[in-house]
This record gives structure tokens, sequence and C-alpha cells, in this order.
């Protein structure tokens, strides 16, 4: 296994990936898995215990209840990932088995104007594979009686591959496997990229050593438009703060609960043990600084604690167990991904932007950088929609149903 190093052991790479923690990981396991890649790779990562990363930071729901098809299908292709995960890794007893825990996602809608959006999306979800299906308050009810939905019109459910998964433990084996096939990680930062025209030219560490001459994804996460400021482009994302808490009820819920979005935005799941994980985030979002972890614990007192409570009046006596703040990525220009090369400097590559679904949607993102990377184009899934010349051009795509 190449060990991790301050400073690159080779001084010419093919690929250079700014960022180790999943997005980067899985893309250079992803180009070690391609016949086609031609030369090395290195993964630079300014804090390899990744500990405040948005990795291992994250709620790790599996989830694919999306307007636009192609978000559904990354959701898709997650979930078999992740069920396959052992035998994608080559059949390795050391690694252990991921179970994905299909307890399934539940869109709340409390106004007919909501409803009619659940009922239109339901068809591209459909059509894309996934297994949601409308339930009308009654059925809710029936199914989870310890719900107070007296508010709500429909909702829409989703318990095929959707529900949670162990992240942490897949990206912690993800890495070690890519380091077993001599992908080099050095634990350092990019201080600076020279760029002469139209491509990266070489990039620099705050070591001062020059890590290669060859292309660059920018896998950065909430740094992202740092990152692109070294090569004089422009990303729109910036760090956004969510919180989690993972909580005891006194009096425990007789059935599993399957993540539950409220229309407030409020999010709650069963967690396993008898634990359950909910949180939340404000109406208005200001970008905040990438090392500020601070919890905001007002936002529980004045929006998630109350509408967990009237919500399901059993979680209105809970004994919190743990919390913590992380950051997404947010694109703040329509909050999905932004992936490709740029249109401008077609060796630097962008995979950013991902809003909160970077971790689900890694598998598939990482499987079409690859491929860019080694074929000049997109194999398995067209993703051409998701390219970086739209962020150019100032056109959103409009995804419905974000989270």
């Amino acid at each position: 296994m190449a060990a991790i190093t301050e400073a690159p052991e080779h001084s010419n790479h093919d690929v250079v990936i700014v960022g180790g923690a999943m997005m980067g990981s899985f893309t250079a396991w992803l180009l070690t898995e391609s016949p086609d890649l031609d030369g090395g790779v290195l993964v630079v990562e300014r804090d390899t215990t990744c500990e405040a990363c948005s990795t291992a930071r994250t709620d790790s729901c599996m989830h694919q209840q999306f307007s636009e098809g192609l978000n559904v299908r990354f959701g898709k292709f997650a979930a078999e990932f992740v069920n396959d995960f052992w035998y994608c890794l080559g059949g390795d007893e050391r690694v252990p088995e991921i179970l994905l825990r299909s307890r399934g996602c539940m869109h709340l809608a409390d106004t007919e104007g909501f409803a009619d959006v659940l009922r239109a999306i339901l068809a591209v979800q459909r059509a894309a594979g996934a297994g949601t299906v409308l339930m009308t308050v009654d059925e809710i009810k029936a199914d989870h009686p310890f719900r107070n939905v007296d508010d709500i019109v429909p909702g829409s459910i989703n318990t095929v591959d959707e529900g949670y998964w162990d992240g942490p433990t897949v990206f912690d084996w993800l890495r070690r496997n890519v380091r077993e096939r001599d992908v080099e990680y050095v634990e350092n930062e990019v201080a600076a990229m020279t760029r002469p025209g139209g491509r990266i030219e070489s990039v620099t560490l705050h070591s001062g050593d020059v890590a290669a001459r060859g292309r660059v994804v920018n896998a950065s996460g909430p740094r992202a438009s740092r990152t692109a400021g070294m090569a004089a482009l422009d990303v729109p994302v910036e760090p956004r703060k969510r919180f989690s808490r993972i909580f005891f009820a006194e009096r425990p819920l007789e059935r599993d609960l399957p993540l539950t979005v409220d229309p407030t935005g409020v999010h709650v799941r069963e967690n396993g043990g008898g634990t359950h994980l909910a949180g939340g985030c404000p109406d208005h979002e200001p970008a905040v600084d990438c090392d500020d972890f601070t919890m905001d614990r007002t936002l529980w007192q004045d929006l998630v604690g109350p509408t967990l409570a009237a919500r399901i009046p059993r979680f209105e006596a809970i004994k919190v167990t743990s919390e913590w703040a992380g950051h997404c990525a947010c694109n703040t220009l329509d909050q999905n991904a932004i992936m490709g090369p740029h249109p401008e400097v077609g060796s630097f590559i962008f995979l950013n932007g991902f809003s909160g679904h970077g971790l689900r949607q890694s598998p598939a993102m990482g499987r079409g950088t690859a491929e860019w990377l080694t074929c000049g184009e997109y194999g398995a899934l067209d993703l051409a929609l998701f390219n970086c010349e739209r962020i150019v051009k100032n056109a959103p795509i409009v995804e419905r149903a974000v989270i």
C-alpha cells in the first residue's frame, strides 16, 4: 500500500485530484479500474484524517426522489454499488458487508401545490426505475399511526433502495483499496497553478513541490471556489452549514421510521439501536468559513425540535446523544452537480457543487469523471446535462425536489 506522505514521490502525473474525500477517492478508484488510464494519479488532501470533510459529517441517506431523471439514476447506481460493495472491491475477505438499510424515504406535502409537484415528478421517478408511490393520509395513518398528518394532503414514499448506509466505512475501504493500487495520496494543499492560456501547466503544493503537469480534477468540496480561483476560474460553490442530532425517544416507536422530510424541510429517520437522526436548515443560509463548525442550537430550539414534536408527538421527550455541524458544497446557481472540463481550460475538470447529495452521487459522478478522463466522453450515463458550460452560460437546471 502506498504511504500517505507530504510530498509526492513522482513529479509527473497524468491526473491530479484536489480533494481526497469520497468524490476524489471514488474518481481515483474508478481510474485504476480503467484499462485506458495512461499515467499516474495523485490525490492531494489537506487533512487525510478527513475528520471535518463533508464525507465524515454526512447523514448517509440514500435517496432517489428527484424531478430530474439523471438525479434519480444517480441514486439507483449508488444503491447498486453499496449492495455489491464486497464484490466491487474484488471479493476481498477483509472488506465488511455493507448493508443498505432500505427503510424508505417519505416526503409529506401540506398544500395542493406541493401535492401537484409530487404527482408530477412521480412519473419521472418511475420512468427512471424508482419504486416511488403516493400515499393518502389514511394510508399514512394506517402505516405510521404515531404520526400527526392532519395537515397533510398526500405523501410520497419509496422503500426500494432508499434509506441509509454506512458511508464513512465505504469511504475508508475505498481509499484503502486505491492506495493498494499505488495511487499516491499526499497530505498537502495546492498553493498555486500555472495556467498559460487554455491548459494547466503545473500545480504547486504548499510544501513547494511541483505536483504534476497533467489534468486537474477539482474535488475539493466546499473549497471548490478556492481551487478554481487558482486557475483563474469561477465556480458558484460555497460552504453552507448542516446540523444533525442523534437522540433516543422516551417513548420508542413500535416500528422503523423511514427518512421523513417534513414540508418545513426538517428531516428525521431511524438510525439503529433505538436512536433517530434529525436535522434541518434555516430559511436563510449564509455562506460560512470553511473552518467554521460551530453548532447553532437555536435552530433546534426554534425549528427542528418543535417540528419533530408536532409531527411525531412521541418526540416531545427525547435525549440527545450526539450532535455535529457539517458543510455542504452548495451550488448557488441551481443546487445541482457541476462537472466536466471548463470550456476554455480543458485540462481543468470540475467535480463540485453537490449541495448535500455528494455522498450518494459519488459512484455515478466518479464513474463519469473517470470515463471522461480516460476516453474523452461519458459512457454508462450521458452526464453532459451537468457539464460546467451551463454555469458559464448562466443556464440553471430546475430540480424541484431538493432536500
